[in-house]
């Protein structure tokens, strides 16, 4: 019945009409708000599928989660915001939304095969099986539940099975096998930081990081989740990308016991590497040397954070041109980590020394790891140039005198030099460059004090070259007695 406003005026008291106008300017005033509220909702309904049509979920969901604060009872909106929580991997708010939905119209079987999906994509095989029987009571001949009710027995059966498989030590079964549950559920937080585990039994770091980043993601509070996949990323050797990982721990715990005074650790840690580095760059060795001797005096237990100290200070020394320092700290950080880039500083050091052998062999095995790498490939051709220069050995350049010098002068400079390069005072490879030097030496002192010898050097042979000396030693009865005044014959003094 429809009730005439001019009647309710007649028959009503005059004294009671200005309440009167007010409750009918109340009820014309809800109505013209109801109506430009349901206006709003449908223009946020359209926004959000044409947003959707293109692809743009992040913005779709924004009108969706309008048309539902307007309208929280309207299933059809609600479950349009699931869908695409679901096309965003959101699991958590696609699953509160299905079940909102269901709330809302329990026969709606659309929202419940989605939200079994949900279950399944989570690897939660009992809570899916649920959904799936119930969508297929309300409709038998259900297409899309009938296959993804069949997925459920096979995946359980084979998580059991991997889980027996790990047990058993093989994980690189286990690996494959998770892969293909991964398949059927890939937001199985259990699954991925499985298959992490195994990858790390196999010495697969880079995929267990992988595989964790995601567990990260997928879990709401993951404090030991960041923790675990800061102290695996610092044991890489990756301190920036560790001390990312362990904030995103503080974020959510500020006080976190482990995560607080890990973070203290890296972040010192971290700073000393990258002040080398940036020294390094500058030109400024001596405080590139500096940062990064500080790193190995803070850490002394993981491997691969000392090897990027000894390479820093493998590279910082022999641009110093200190390379027989540069060849001690190459070789400590070779002894950690085979690295191509280190091969080669190390093998240019050599080559300031002379050392043209073990500068080859450094090449050589830095192409054997990276067969593409130029700097190998040019270092080697360089060296064997060089070598070939250095072959006659110039013993008057060696100990450094004239070649007028007088014997006592070249007794001098030989003991000079010889106190400087005794082998005996190094240690490591700085040692190994010492014994070359102090053989080199021992042989200019031999060949300059010796009047014979001097003179054949003079005229432009090395009477220690034992191909240069082979048509003489065939001319001369005494040359076996001669080859062992050879300087890998002697005995360390300085008389």
């Amino acid at each position: 019945m429809v009730i005439n406003t001019v009647d309710m005026f007649q028959f009503t008291d005059k004294r009671s009409w200005p309440f009167l106008i007010l409750l009918l300017l109340e009820l014309f005033s809800k109505g013209a708000q109801s109506a430009s509220s349901r206006a709003e909702i449908n223009r946020h309904l359209e926004l959000g599928r044409d947003l959707l049509a293109r692809g743009q979920l992040a913005d779709a969901l924004t009108h969706y989660h309008a048309a539902v604060e307007g309208d929280p009872s309207n299933y059809l909106t609600c479950f349009k915001r699931g869908t695409v929580y679901l096309a965003l991997g959101k699991a958590r708010l696609a699953i509160s939304d299905f079940s909102r939905v269901l709330e809302l119209k329990p026969d709606f079987s659309a929202a419940r095969i989605q939200r079994g999906t949900v279950f399944l994509k989570l690897g939660d095989y009992d809570n899916a099986e649920i959904d799936f029987q119930n969508a297929l009571h309300d409709d038998p001949n259900n297409q899309d539940a009938q296959y993804l009710l069949s997925r459920i027995g096979p995946a359980r059966n084979q998580e059991e099975q991997t889980k027996e498989i790990i047990d058993q030590g093989n994980y690189a079964t286990a690996i494959v096998l998770l892969t293909q549950l991964l398949e059927v559920s890939p937001w199985s937080t259990n699954l991925r930081e499985s298959r992490a585990n195994c990858y790390i039994k196999e010495e697969d770091i880079l995929s267990a990081v992988s595989d964790l980043r995601s567990v990260n993601r997928l879990s709401q509070d993951s404090t030991a989740g960041y923790y675990r996949l800061s102290t695996l990323l610092y044991q890489m050797g990756h301190a920036s990308d560790a001390l990312k990982e362990i904030r995103e721990c503080l974020k959510l715990d500020p006080e976190h016991g482990d995560c607080f005074p890990f973070y203290k650790k890296i972040k010192k840690i971290d700073k000393a590497l990258s002040d080398s580095q940036n020294y390094l760059e500058a030109n400024a060795f001596g405080d590139c040397i500096s940062s990064a001797e500080k790193v190995l005096k803070m850490e002394q237990e993981i491997p691969m954070i000392i090897f990027s100290a000894n390479q820093l200070l493998c590279t910082c020394y022999r641009k110093d041109e200190e390379y027989t320092k540069a060849i001690s700290k190459c070789g400590d950080a070779i002894k950690l980590h085979n690295d191509p880039s280190v091969l080669c500083d190390r093998a240019e050091a050599y080559l300031e020394t002379e050392m043209f052998d073990d500068a080859i062999k450094d090449f050589q095995a830095a192409i054997e790891i990276d067969e593409s790498l130029k700097r190998a490939k040019d270092g080697i051709e360089r060296a064997r140039k060089l070598q070939k220069q250095a072959e006659r050995r110039d013993y008057y350049k060696i100990l450094g005198v004239k070649k007028t010098a007088t014997k006592q002068e070249i007794v001098k400079a030989y003991r000079k030099a010889a106190q400087k390069w005794h082998p005996d005072a190094y240690q490591g490879d700085e040692k190994k460059v010492a014994e070359k030097k102090f053989i080199d030496i021992a042989a200019a002192k031999e060949v300059l004090t010796d009047p014979e010898k001097r003179r054949r050097f003079d005229l432009g042979d090395d009477p220690l070259d034992p191909e240069a000396n082979q048509g003489f030693q065939r001319g001369n009865p005494f040359h076996h007695f001669q080859q062992h005044g050879s300087p890998f014959q002697f005995k360390f003094h300085f008389n």
